[in-house]
């Protein structure tokens, strides 16, 4: 849902609103905002920073990746997703960065079944 406003001139903290009140109107509550005293509803991380960051003010450009984290809960159940957003055109190193972490998940997801284990 907030594919379309992931974009060159998007606050933030207004994805982060957007968020919660999608949540909200689902009949859910987002899982992050609270838990162990985060603010926010979603974790954005923009280009080199570290999981997890904290919706603020900052305005998204052209060229960046931004990394979206989500959790809601409804009913007792709880939903988590990330996704990595490119925004416009962006470098070969951001987009080998992208395809290698790609690449990746569906190797471990290839992994994913029964009698294999993580160690």
């Amino acid at each position: 849902m907030l594919s379309e406003y992931v974009k060159p001139g998007a606050s933030i903290i207004d994805l982060d609103s957007k968020a919660e009140a999608f949540i909200l109107s689902q009949g859910a509550r987002p899982a992050f905002k609270g838990y162990m005293g985060f603010p926010a509803t979603l974790c954005v991380s923009v280009d080199d920073e570290v999981v997890h960051g904290i919706p603020n003010d900052r305005i998204i450009e052209g060229g960046q990746i931004v990394g979206i984290d989500c959790g809601a809960e409804k009913n007792g159940y709880y939903g988590d997703h990330a996704r990595t957003f490119a925004v416009g055109e962006i470098s070969a190193d951001k987009q080998q960065l992208m395809d290698a972490t790609h690449e990746s998940l569906m190797r471990g997801i290839a992994k994913a079944i029964p009698g294999n284990y993580v160690s």
